[in-house]
């Protein structure tokens, strides 16, 4: 499996902020996004915020291309309506779209795994 990790910034105001979680709990979301991100492939995604902040986690399979996938998503139904939605939450330049907002974090650990800490320390 792969993971990718990225991060985006709010717009620094509390009751935009409200509003942005607000349509991305369970229940508000539009239908359309979670349906047309799984169509094109990734399994599982979660964002996360501190303050003004967003991290999200990606999981897909190995074979996942992520540049076909998204290219793929910008066409399916809602997306670009929901792409324009979110942008006065964002702060990003205005009529980016997804994978321009959102920047790809680089992994700098990983917990090694007991076996390989073990052999690593002999």
């Amino acid at each position: 499996m792969k993971r990718y990790c990225q991060t985006l910034d709010l717009k620094d105001d509390e009751n935009l902020i409200q509003e942005y979680t607000h349509w991305h709990s369970p229940e508000h979301i539009w239908p359309e996004i979670p349906q047309g991100i799984r169509a094109v492939g990734i399994l599982n995604m979660e964002i996360y915020r501190l303050g003004t902040r967003l991290f999200m986690i990606v999981e897909t399979p190995d074979d996942f291309d992520w540049n076909t996938a998204f290219a793929r998503l910008a066409t399916m139904e809602k997306q670009a309506e929901w792409e324009a939605f979110v942008d006065q939450f964002q702060k990003a330049a205005p009529g980016s779209n997804s994978s321009e907002k959102w920047q790809r974090m680089e992994c700098i650990f990983k917990l090694p795994q007991p076996n390989k800490l073990n052999e690593d320390n002999k």
